[in-house]
């Protein structure tokens, strides 16, 4: 495996006199912290395997912890027949024979592939050429809501011009979850209406289980790739799968690296002390910040636009497997230095429960671009020449920080080396660890979602009711 930079944590700025914690509350944590750790790699994983789980501990969806490692391992033992290889030939053929791919999935079964898209691909991707984009598809992504419009909006734009042909992707374990089902319906209907249904087959691509819904259409269709999500893997666990892997391939990403990094962290994970572990030392500081100091909001603070939707995949990702039994932080995404002109003011002086953990990136992909020099210095930026747009960013998060601690409000830094594969498939797998090292410590059963299951049953019921006049 090539050496990977790591991405770090530094949570200096919850060391604060008032309102903070103590390096020392984090130390007297340690032992405890490796307790979890020791339940999450080996009795949580010795369960899972052999099947016999315990009441308490069921759901128990443990297979993403080894999916970046199984997956790697049978592509250098066959390339052509491992899942990855199959996921890499599907986008390859994909890609030259259409110009537009239609995501359809809802939560965990979309929102890690538009984090890599929004991160890893160029800022306006859909709106190169396809000479611009390297010969791959624009993507775009629904299913994941009931609005008339925007489902509208987008079948109007793919009939639009018959001379750009797509295809989709429909993602459902089941087939049953009604945001996606509809959409996949309407969008079925009117890619058979511009190719026939003979060529349905070639042009959707399901990502489903054994059995269900969507498998059984699948069938019926005759699809000529189709990919499992993997058992033992929830939704928001299962971006390391054909749910986040095939959208990545067919957008150009490089899904190897992006599961070699996550392996580097599962690694780091596995040996790495508290103090010198990235997932640990940040469950620990976030945990005692919700604990001593009513921290209750955790603010994800993206210092760039390209990170926002890897926050709102956090979102999900913390807010099902940790809000239960009236416990659990609430996550707040916010993208600065855009937010700090509409939630800065209430960050800093409104009520005192929240930790700011900055996600900082490192290096730009592009050029620094210079304020530079002007006739016209109404502005009066001309003595500020010389600086360019990163330094300006720099100075807005060291200054930002400096308030905060001037107010006595905890931030902690998570520092990505550049905004690529290396550092999201760190990011990805960390995040994913520590909420389930954080759900042991609470208490929590850190996989399933019974809330959310509530309301998809109460939609179907009320659907399904006589319509009165």
């Amino acid at each position: 495996m090539p050496k990977i930079r790591p991405i770090t944590f530094d949570p200096s700025g919850s060391y604060i006199d008032q309102n903070g914690i103590t390096q020392e509350q984090v130390s007297q944590l340690a032992s405890r912290m490796e307790e979890i750790r020791d339940e999450v790699l080996k009795t949580d994983l010795k369960l899972y395997v052999s099947g016999d789980i315990p009441a308490d501990k069921i759901p128990l969806d443990a297979g993403f912890l080894e999916m970046p490692e199984r997956l790697l391992d049978a592509y250098q033992t066959d390339r052509a027949a491992s899942e990855l290889g199959q996921i890499l030939e599907t986008a390859s053929r994909l890609q030259q024979e259409v110009d537009r791919v239609v995501v359809l999935g809802i939560g965990g079964s979309y929102m890690g592939a538009r984090a890599l898209m929004e991160t890893c691909c160029q800022p306006y991707f859909n709106e190169f050429t396809r000479a611009q984009r390297g010969g791959r598809p624009r993507m775009y992504f629904e299913g994941n809501n009931v609005d008339n419009d925007w489902t509208q909006g987008l079948l109007n734009l793919l009939a639009s011009d018959k001379n750009q042909p797509w295809s989709i992707i429909v993602i459902s374990k089941s087939g049953g979850t009604l945001e996606t089902a509809v959409n996949f319906r309407r969008f079925l209907d009117e890619l058979k209406g511009e190719v026939g249904a003979d060529r349905l087959g070639d042009l959707v691509v399901p990502v489903t289980g054994e059995t269900g819904k969507l498998a059984s259409l699948a069938d019926t269709i005759g699809c000529q790739s189709r990919f499992l999500v993997p058992p033992g893997v929830g939704g928001r666990f299962s971006v390391f799968s054909a749910v986040g892997l095939l959208p990545a391939a067919m957008l150009g990403i490089d899904v190897v690296t992006l599961l070699e990094s996550a392996a580097a962290m599962n690694d780091h994970f596995r040996n790495a002390a508290p103090g010198d572990n990235v997932v640990l030392d940040y469950v620990a500081v976030n945990y005692l910040l919700e604990k001593e100091r009513g921290c209750h909001t955790r603010v994800l603070s993206a210092w760039s636009k390209s990170l926002e939707s890897v926050g709102l995949w956090y979102d999900q990702l913390l807010a099902e497997s940790l809000g239960k039994h009236e416990l659990g932080a609430l996550p707040l995404t916010v993208v600065n230095t855009r937010d700090l002109h509409s939630r800065a003011q209430q960050h800093q002086e409104g009520r005192r429960d929240k930790v700011m953990n900055n996600l900082i990136v490192d290096s730009w992909r592009t050029d620094p671009i210079a304020v530079g020099t002007s006739e016209w210095n109404e502005d009066e930026l001309n003595e500020i020449s010389d600086r360019t747009i990163p330094d300006i960013m720099s100075a807005a998060i060291r200054g930002t920080n400096l308030a905060y601690k001037e107010d006595f409000r905890s931030t902690t830094n998570i520092h990505l080396p550049a905004a690529d594969e290396t550092a999201l498939g760190q990011l990805f797998q960390m995040f994913m660890l520590a909420t389930v090292v954080e759900g042991r410590l609470l208490g929590i059963n850190p996989y399933g979602q019974p809330g959310v299951e509530k309301y998809k049953k109460n939609m179907n019921q009320l659907l399904r009711e006589p319509v009165t006049t």
